[in-house]
């Protein structure tokens, strides 16, 4: 087998779309799963912005992912941001994040589409195979 992947992609699920990270670790994985969700809505610059730092905690990691990405949603919509960059670290089921971005404008080539929330539907955080992990669930959008 070759070296675990980190990247990310988005898989087909009726009228919404899904959303993969890949990750050496499971951090990476949540950081993947990130960038696939800004992919969705959009083609990110970098910006010159301080980071938002995240700090959440949940139950399990499943919910942990869903909880994630909803608060990068949320602060992207209502500072009209686009996150470039997302550093993850894990403890347990405590995340802290550091989101790189800022102010975003989107013409006909860098628009994605509009994502309303990340749900629980076909949601999963586990450790695959070959020793990388995966993050997953589905966006509405």
């Amino acid at each position: 087998m070759g070296e675990p992947r980190t990247a990310w992609e988005r898989f087909e699920h009726g009228a919404d779309i899904g959303i993969r990270g890949f990750g050496r670790t499971k951090a990476e994985a949540f950081e993947q799963a990130a960038n696939a969700l800004v992919a969705v809505i959009g083609e990110a610059q970098p910006a010159s912005e301080p980071p938002l730092l995240i700090t959440l905690e949940a139950p399990d990691d499943t919910l942990l992912l869903v909880d994630f990405l909803n608060e990068l949603l949320f602060e992207m919509t209502t500072r009209g941001w686009l996150f470039h960059r997302v550093h993850v670290t894990l403890d347990g089921h405590r995340l802290h994040a550091s989101a790189h971005g800022g102010p975003v404008r989107f013409t006909p080539e860098t628009a994605g589409v509009e994502v309303k929330g990340a749900t629980y539907t076909a949601s999963a955080v586990s450790q695959r195979a070959d020793g990388s992990w995966l993050a997953q669930c589905v966006v509405d959008v």
